[in-house]
Parts: structure tokens; C-alpha cells; sequence
């Protein structure tokens, strides 16, 4: 099939990207001043009802699967944009508690389902070597989006967060929702797939019973919590650890996200004749390296230097590991059953961003090297699982240059 998209159409898609990760940037890291902004209601019950919120929307994510194979990644992408923008406008009018709840779960929901949703829509709009450039550039333009968003955060509140900047703010993020929905909804797509046979559809029948790809799952969970200390435990580390300055903590997650935005493409280029498993394997022992160097800085003094250098092999790691391995986890997905697959795969960085800031807690708490210990053997044990699941993977797991896609699950033990 060949793509059935224009250069005006990815512009389209990647702009929609761009203006969404913007608006993610500046509501990520103002999530609880947002709100408590916004509803008046104390931290512990808006803490409280955002963890709901995140339980609610991992119960959804299997309808989610279900409506992307029914309508289609673009319509859910654009769906969820709207409703996520529709959930920023209704901030400022959640005065009782169930009120907050509601609109809680109706932001959460939509930003977990346009993951997915989005994903879906880039196999819809290109296959093979398209497919993996458009990935990339959506990566690399999504983090540099996210880097200026929360820029924009942490200039609201060094001039000083107050309830009228905060309801501009929820003004303009439900506007930025909007345009993103409005930007995208025009871009065309492939054809559909045509319908499996009843007795090959299987709905998630199918997902659970393709064990191979059950495994790149539980890899990716393992993985993403090497993504997530860096929001959730590393400022803590660098500064009560290491002993580095607050501003120097926030210059290091800077760096990471100025060198993924600007080097993302390129890495992915150069890893894109290797497999996907192996590439995104490596990744992972790239990561490992920087967790063994993480754990050796406070006995080693640290310094500004020091750290960032280790900074940028963890971002090395990241770069390497993170190319191959989402576009794995597209293609290997079937066409008819993409929505359903994609959505599994989405639980693997859900149900980390749940369970992680428990779990690296206990972790930052037990002394200055065993979060880095644990993250370790975390990342390597999910990039073993890749190269032990890549003979079952046989399109998947080759290059993009081999432009093989599989169209049905592989059922072997892995």
C-alpha cells in the first residue's frame, strides 16, 4: 500500500503534536498548584483524586483499543484532544469535590487515550521507512514542545502563580487542546485495513493470546522506569545526594531535553538498519551504564561536571532505546487489531507513572545507590526480554529497510 499522505498533511500532524506537547508541558509539572488554584480543595485531596483519576483511566484503556479499531486512530486522537480541552475549561468550575473528581477523570482519560490514538493514527497515515520517520520527528518535535512548556511553567511561577494566572492558564491549555484537535482533523489516511476473518479477529482474545508481543509489554515496563526517575527521583538525588544547587538539578533535565529534541532524528536514522529489538536492547545497556555512574557520584563528589556529564549518557541511552522501541511497538502491531495492541502497550507506561513514585521513593529513602542499583537491573532484565522475544517477532523485529510488516499475531511460546 503506498502512503497516502502529503507533505502538507505531515506538516499538519507534527504541528498538532507540537501544540499538544506544549500545552503537556506546561500542565505536567503545575498539575497540583494547578488545580489547587483552580478548586481551592488541599493537596492531600487533590493528590488523592488524581491517583483516582489515573486508576479510572487505566480501566479505560481497553475501550480505548476497542473505539480505535472501530473509528479509526485519527478520530480518538482528535476526540481526546477536544475532551481534554473541554476537561481544562470545566478546572475553574469544579467547586465540590465530586465535581473535581469528574473533571479529573475526564482530563486523565483523554491524555492516556491520545497516546494510543496518535500512534494509531501515524499507521494509518504511512508504513515502513515513512512510518519510522515520522515517529521520530514526532518524538524529537514533542519533547522540544514539552522543554518550552515547562519553560512557560517555571516562568508562571517564578513571576509568581496567582488564581488569574492560573485561570489564564487553564484558558490557554484548553485553547492550545482545541487547535491541536483543529490542526490534525483535516490530515487524510491510508485506507483501512479490511476486516479480518471473525475466527482471526479475536478483539483482545488475540492481544493476550500473541505472547510475543505480551512480552514487549512487560519489557517496556520494565524500561519506563528508567524514563521516569528522571522526573520522580533524580532532582531529588542531585540535590540531597549529590549536594548540586536546584537550579543546576532543573539545567540537567534541560539538557536532556534540548539533546533529545535536536538529536532525536538523527539517532533514529542511524539506528534504523539495525533490529528494532537490538537497537532498543542496547539502548537499555546504555542506561544501565549511566544508573552505575549515577550511584558512584556522591561517593566520588559529584560536581556540576560530573553530572552532567553522566547526564548525557543517560540521554544517549535514551536516544538509542527509545527510536527502535516505539516503533516496535507499531509495527509489530496487526492493522485490523492496531487500536487493541497499541492500548496493551500503553498500559506498560501507565501502570509504571502509577506505581513509580511509591516505588522510587522507598527506594530514594533506602540510601544514595540502590535506586540506581534497582533501575539497573530493571532496564537490562527488559532488554533481555527483547532479544529473547526477537525470534518470535520475525517482521518486527528486522529493520525498516526490510519494509515487512506482519498482519497476523505470532502465537509461539516466548
Amino acid at each position: 500500500m503506498e502512503d497516502n499522505f502529503s507533505a502538507g498533511d505531515r506538516r499538519r500532524f507534527i504541528a498538532a503534536g507540537f501544540v499538544d506537547a506544549l500545552g503537556q508541558g506546561v500542565y505536567v509539572p503545575l498539575t497540583m498548584l494547578f488545580v489547587h488554584a483552580l478548586t481551592g480543595k488541599s493537596l492531600t485531596a487533590i493528590g488523592t483524586g488524581l491517583t483516582l483519576a489515573g486508576l479510572g483511566a487505566l480501566a479505560s484503556m481497553p475501550a480505548v483499543g476497542a473505539l480505535i479499531d472501530r473509528f479509526g486512530g485519527k478520530r480518538v486522537y482528535v476526540a481526546a484532544l477536544a475532551l481534554r480541552g473541554v476537561g481544562f475549561a470545566l478546572y475553574p468550575l469544579a467547586h465540590t469535590y465530586t465535581a473535581f473528581l469528574g473533571v479529573a477523570l475526564l482530563v486523565a482519560v483523554a491524555m492516556w487515550a491520545a497516546a494510543p490514538g496518535q500512534q494509531s493514527l501515524i499507521g494509518e497515515m504511512a508504513r515502513g521507512a515513512e512510518r519510522d520517520r515520522l515517529l521520530a520527528w514526532d518524538r524529537s518535535l514533542r519533547n522540544g514542545a514539552m522543554g518550552f512548556g515547562a519553560l512557560a511553567a517555571a516562568g508562571m511561577l517564578a513571576l509568581g502563580g496567582t488564581g488569574a494566572g492560573f485561570l489564564a492558564a487553564a484558558a490557554a491549555l484548553a485553547a492550545a487542546c482545541a487547535a491541536a484537535a483543529a490542526i490534525v482533523a483535516p490530515v487524510r489516511t491510508g485506507p483501512r485495513p479490511a476486516p479480518a476473518p471473525a475466527a482471526a479477529r479475536g478483539g483482545y482474545r488475540a492481544v493476550l493470546a500473541d505472547r510475543p508481543y505480551l512480552a514487549l509489554t512487560a519489557a517496556n515496563f520494565l524500561i519506563a522506569f528508567g524514563y521516569t526517575a528522571q522526573a520522580i527521583a533524580l532532582p531529588v538525588f542531585l540535590t540531597r545526594d549529590v549536594g548540586l544547587p536546584d537550579a543546576l538539578a532543573g539545567a540537567v533535565f534541560a539538557a536532556n531535553t534540548a539533546l533529545v529534541a535536536l538529536l532525536g532524528v538523527p539517532a533514529a536514522r542511524a539506528t534504523a538498519r539495525a533490529r528494532r529489538t537490538r537497537g532498543a536492547a542496547l539502548g537499555t545497556a546504555v542506561f544501565a551504564l549511566s544508573f552505575a555512574a549515577f550511584a558512584v557520584l556522591p561517593a566520588a563528589g559529584g560536581g556540576a561536571a560530573a553530572v552532567l556529564a553522566v547526564a548525557v549518557l543517560y540521554t544517549a541511552g535514551e536516544l538509542i532505546h527509545s527510536a527502535p522501541a516505539q516503533s516496535l511497538a507499531v509495527q509489530a502491531a496487526p492493522d485490523h487489531v492496531r487500536g487493541r495492541y497499541l492500548s496493551v502497550y500503553q498500559l506498560s507506561w501507565s501502570l509504571c507513572r502509577t506505581v513509580a513514585p511509591m516505588a522510587l521513593g522507598l527506594l530514594l529513602d533506602a540510601g544514595t545507590w540502590q535506586l540506581w542499583a534497582a533501575l539497573a537491573a530493571a532496564v537490562l532484565a527488559g532488554g533481555l526480554i527483547l532479544l529473547c522475544t526477537e525470534r518470535h517477532l520475525p517482521a518486527a523485529a528486522f529493520s525498516r529497510s526490510a519494509d515487512t510488516l506482519r498482519t497476523q499475531p505470532v502465537t509461539q511460546p516466548a
